[in-house]
């Protein structure tokens, strides 16, 4: 969850920042300004997400893998249920 908090900070960022500065280099808006601002805007974006997901393993470890077909088949021999 911090993962997508941060990546969407920094796109909303990164593409105020990129329109002010085309907007200094005096380049008019149009349709290719405004796909040059969300690619890079974007790709800011994914870089810090996966910075956040790189550090969050590297201080937490690697996460536990889903068992979550494992856990349901446990539960149903638990309630005595038959698997279908």
């Amino acid at each position: 969850m911090l993962n997508l908090t941060v990546s969407t900070i920094v796109f909303f960022i990164a593409a105020w920042f990129l329109n002010g500065y085309l907007d200094e280099q005096g380049i008019p808006k149009g349709l290719t300004r405004g796909v040059i601002v969300l690619v890079l805007a974007s790709l800011m974006s994914w870089g810090a997400g996966w910075t956040v997901d790189w550090t969050q393993i590297k201080v937490e470890g690697p996460q536990a893998s889903d068992q979550t077909q494992n856990g349901f088949t446990q539960l149903m021999k638990d309630a005595g249920q038959q698997q279908p």
